[in-house]
């Protein structure tokens, strides 16, 4: 993907899409993995700042064929670095404000990934278990999965932090600079987001 197309992406998805209406206050989003598929079931009323950004990076296509660089057993698995360094480059600091913490971080809940207050941005985390202790930390979930939690179970964990970790650990700058071509050389077990799509409810 070149520079131009994706600041396209960037400008697409920061207009919301072409001037589509609100966001529904509930929908799902259907993520076809190399290991199966799973369904995140969306909240906006848990977080609406954070559920109308997913919403607009999954129709713009930005999750589709990227990697789940991050999990950890027992904690969470995370995803939300784009496959291509030149989206990745565009979305850096396209932060959203921080939504209040409305949902617990329980097992199956989803929220963004961030590195202190105001810097959500496409990073995005499941709860493989419940880590209550989050809420207080202001990371605030906007779905849940309700199907296929069997499939995310089952993601690759073996790397655990050393893919690329977290926001917060600063381990993520080769993932930045070369995205898939990266992950897949040195970390080819890593399981693949194929495409995510809406399915309205």
């Amino acid at each position: 993907m070149t520079l131009a197309r994706a600041a396209a992406l960037l400008l697409l998805i920061a207009q919301g899409c072409g001037g589509r209406e609100k966001t529904p206050e509930t929908f799902d989003a259907v993520f076809e993995t190399s290991k199966g598929t799973f369904v995140i079931e969306v909240h906006r009323d848990w977080a609406p700042l954070g559920a109308d950004r997913f919403r607009r990076l999954i129709e713009a296509g930005y999750y589709d064929d990227s990697r789940v660089y991050r999990v950890i057993d027992g904690f969470i698995a995370q995803f939300g670095l784009a496959g291509d360094p030149a989206v990745i480059s565009q979305w850096l600091d396209s932060t959203i404000p921080d939504d209040p913490v409305r949902a617990g971080n329980v097992r199956g809940s989803v929220a963004y990934a961030m590195t202190g207050p105001d810097t959500r941005s496409t990073q995005v985390y499941i709860n493989l278990a419940d880590n209550i202790r989050l809420d207080s930390a202001g990371f605030a979930p906007f779905g849940r999965v309700v199907a296929g939690m069997d499939v995310v179970d089952s993601l690759y964990s073996g790397y655990g932090e050393s893919a690329g970790g977290g926001m917060r650990g600063g381990k993520q700058g080769k993932i930045i600079a070369g995205g898939n071509e990266h992950l897949d050389k040195e970390f080819p077990k890593l399981d693949r987001i194929i495409k995510a799509t809406i399915r309205e409810r």
